[in-house]
């Protein structure tokens, strides 16, 4: 179709597609799914080749966390019944992450609850980055903290910290639907903190919280313009004992519309399959490695993951391959002035923005019912509520990781 065309020619120029493209993208029908997957496909290979950077988590600190927001298990009020313990020891952290990195993991992002760090916190992570460097060579280390305050970025760079996670999550317009305890405006804070620093910035979305199609182009255009190297894109896995227990707004074809949309807008950018892939991609997974380049490994925050191993094998036999140390993971216009730089005109430069205006933002943004094409609820009719699974092994307990 000509929107297709279109949109790979602008992809392998990186160039922004406008919203009204971006919005056409998620109305395509499910009788379309397989032309969009293809057509957002070329462009993936264009910049990225077969290669999968696989990265790990490792919740340094889990629970308790003082903010609302509706979509999180560990925030204030939730009655999720996951693992809560306080902050981990670097050489436990660091024992936590050598499994990831033994499993194939590039980078291990290493994340703690609550609204962001005290100065006391950051010396903590500083130590466990240092001890995690050391002990697996050649490793990425990426911190999610929370709000950053002055000076904080910098500190984690120094102890060298490689990249920093904050997720915009939803668009500004309905991000007070979401959080009350903190802005939207706070978040794009911490992400330009991040940047200033020379951290690699990396945020993204969750989909799947009820908001509509315009939301998450809103979203992904905020993303561009704050030009994160990596964007994650999240699928709500909706916990009970969270205000969004009942949010079942995703079906497979439809994750991978938002896929595919994400890697038009951002089409030099590391896109990352992040929580949810699991519980709303189900067998269509190796789909979606024709629009992300980069995934988690086993298990994540609060919940589990597909066992490492059958990661492993879906790569393969979907004809794709683990991304090694290495190997750089961004094309080398965008990694040309070191890590982070923007001194090259990438994915959400200003200089390219186009319609890439301030309104929504990334990391965590939630997908609900779009227009044409997108359904309430997965194939079946049923939600698959099965496939939620509160993570009681790895990090924090006495039980291997699934890595």
């Amino acid at each position: 179709m000509d929107l297709l065309n279109t949109l790979v020619d602008k992809g392998l120029r990186r160039e922004p597609p406008t919203r009204e493209e971006a919005l056409a993208v998620l109305a395509t029908s499910d009788d379309d799914v397989l032309d969009v997957v293809a057509a957002a496909g070329k462009v993936r290979r264009h910049w990225f080749g077969r290669r999968v950077k696989l990265n790990y988590l490792v919740n340094l600190k889990s629970g308790l966390c003082p903010e609302d927001c509706s979509y999180c298990s560990q925030r204030l009020g939730s009655k999720a019944e996951i693992l809560k313990y306080t902050w981990l020891k670097p050489d436990q952290a660091s024992q936590a992450a050598a499994a990831g990195v033994a499993g194939g993991a590039k980078r291990v992002c290493l994340v703690a609850s609550g609204r962001g760090p005290t100065d006391r916190d950051v010396d903590r992570v500083s130590d466990t980055i240092r001890t995690i460097k050391e002990q697996n060579e050649g490793v990425e280390v990426c911190a999610c903290l929370g709000l950053l305050s002055e000076g904080q970025a910098e500190q984690l760079r120094a102890a060298g910290a490689d990249a920093y996670n904050h997720n915009l999550n939803t668009s500004e317009a309905t991000y007070g639907d979401i959080t009350t305890t903190h802005t939207y405006a706070d978040r794009v804070d911490t992400v330009q903190k991040a940047h200033a620093a020379g951290l690699s910035a990396c945020s993204g979305l969750i989909a799947g919280m009820g908001e509509s199609d315009e939301d998450l182009v809103d979203v992904v255009f905020s993303l561009r313009e704050l030009d994160p190297d990596s964007v994650p894109v999240n699928f709500l896995i909706p916990f009970e004992g969270t205000p969004l227990a009942k949010e079942w707004n995703l079906t497979p074809q439809r994750c991978l519309r938002i896929l595919a949309m994400v890697r038009f807008v951002c089409p030099d950018a590391e896109v990352r399959i992040a929580g949810g892939r699991e519980v709303h991609l189900r067998t269509l997974q190796p789909l979606a490695l024709h629009l992300a380049n980069s995934l988690f490994l086993g298990d994540y925050l609060t919940s589990e993951g597909q066992a490492g191993r059958a990661d492993l094998e879906m790569i393969a036999d979907a004809g794709f391959e683990v991304e090694g140390t290495d190997q750089v993971t961004l094309p080398g216009h965008r990694v040309a002035g070191g890590c982070g730089s923007h001194q090259e005109a990438g994915c959400g430069s200003h200089q390219e923005a186009g319609c890439g205006s301030h309104g929504s933002g990334g990391c965590g943004s939630h997908e609900g019912p779009g227009v044409c094409g997108s359904a309430s609820a997965p194939a079946s009719g049923e939600p698959r509520t099965d496939l939620v699974a509160v993570r009681r092994r790895g990090a924090g307990t006495d039980l291997a990781p699934n890595a």
